[in-house]
C-alpha cells in the first residue's frame, strides 16, 4: 500500500512539473522606434533569440519620436532614436549610445552630379535651388525627396546642415526604404538615408568633397553623422538590459560594423 501511495506521488510530481513547463510563457520585451535602425535591431534580436532561445525581443519602427514616447509612456522596453541631440522630454529616461550612423546623400544612379555642398544641399531643400542644371546636373528640376516629422533621421539632417524650411513641393517618405525606392524610380530625385542601407541601384554623392564611408566618418571627416540612442526608463534591467549588453559585446558590435554602422566602441 506504501509503495502506491509513494508511486502515486512521484506521477503527480512528474505530472505538475510537465504542466508547469509547458505553461510558462516566453520571457518577450518590445524595442520600437528608430525606422533607420529598426533593420539592424532585428538582426541583433535575430541573434540575441538564437544563443537565448527562451527569450524573445520583438523589433517595431514608427520612428524615433514614437520611440521616445513609447519608452516613456512604457508601451516599450527600449526606445530607438537616432538624434544628433535628444529632445528635452527624453532627458530623464536612460539613454546608451549603441552606434553611430551616417547620413548619406542619395541620387538615381543616371545622374551626373557627385558632389554638393553643405550650402547646396541646403538650398535644394529649402526650394530655392531647383535644377540640375544649376550645380551641374542635366537640365531638369529637381525632385527633393524627404523623411516625414518626428524621423529621426530628418531630424538629425536637419540639425547638421542647419537652416532648412523645407519646400512643400518635397516627396515626404516614412522610411529609409522608401526613400531609396523613390531615388531610384526617379532619375531626378534626390534624398537621404542611413548609409548602412545604401545599395547598388542608387548614387551615393559626396558632401564637401568627402565620401560617407565608415573610414571617412570614425576620421571625423564626415560630418553628417548622427548616433544611435537605445532608451530606457530608468537603468537598464533584466531582459532589456541583457540585450543592450548583447548589443554593446565584442559580437554585437561586429554585426553593426559588418552591417554598414560605426561602432559604438
Amino acid at each position: 500500500m506504501k509503495t502506491k501511495i509513494v508511486l502515486l506521488f512521484f506521477i503527480i510530481l512528474a505530472f505538475l512539473t510537465s504542466y508547469t513547463g509547458c505553461g510558462r510563457q516566453k520571457q518577450t520585451i518590445t524595442a520600437a522606434g528608430s525606422t533607420a535602425f529598426q533593420p539592424f535591431a532585428e538582426k541583433l534580436a535575430d541573434q540575441f533569440m538564437s544563443i537565448n532561445p527562451d527569450k524573445g525581443v520583438i523589433i517595431q519602427g514608427g520612428g524615433s519620436s514614437v520611440g521616445i514616447q513609447s519608452a516613456l509612456s512604457g508601451a516599450a522596453d527600449i526606445g530607438m532614436a537616432d538624434l544628433v541631440d535628444l529632445p528635452p522630454e527624453a532627458k530623464s529616461l536612460t539613454a546608451t549610445v549603441v552606434a553611430r550612423d551616417g547620413i548619406a546623400m542619395i541620387v538615381n544612379l543616371k545622374n551626373k552630379v557627385d558632389n554638393l555642398t553643405f550650402g547646396q544641399i541646403r538650398e535644394i531643400y529649402n526650394g530655392k535651388i531647383k535644377n540640375w542644371k544649376t550645380i551641374g546636373g542635366n537640365d531638369h528640376s529637381i525632385t527633393v525627396v524627404s523623411r516625414e516629422a518626428g524621423s529621426g533621421t530628418r531630424s538629425s539632417f536637419e540639425a547638421i546642415v542647419k537652416n532648412i524650411t523645407l519646400t512643400k513641393e518635397a516627396i515626404i517618405q516614412d522610411s529609409n526604404g522608401t526613400v531609396r525606392e523613390t531615388v531610384i524610380n526617379d532619375p531626378n530625385a534626390i534624398g537621404y538615408l542611413s548609409h548602412g542601407l545604401v545599395n547598388d541601384k542608387i548614387k551615393q554623392v559626396s558632401v564637401d568633397g568627402v565620401h560617407c564611408t565608415t573610414d571617412e566618418i570614425m576620421k571625423g571627416k564626415y560630418k553628417l553623422v548622427r548616433p544611435i540612442f537605445l532608451l530606457t526608463k530608468g537603468a537598464p534591467k533584466g531582459l532589456a538590459k541583457n540585450f543592450i549588453e548583447y548589443i554593446l559585446s565584442k559580437d554585437g558590435q561586429e554585426t553593426i560594423e559588418s552591417s554598414g554602422l560605426i561602432p559604438a566602441k
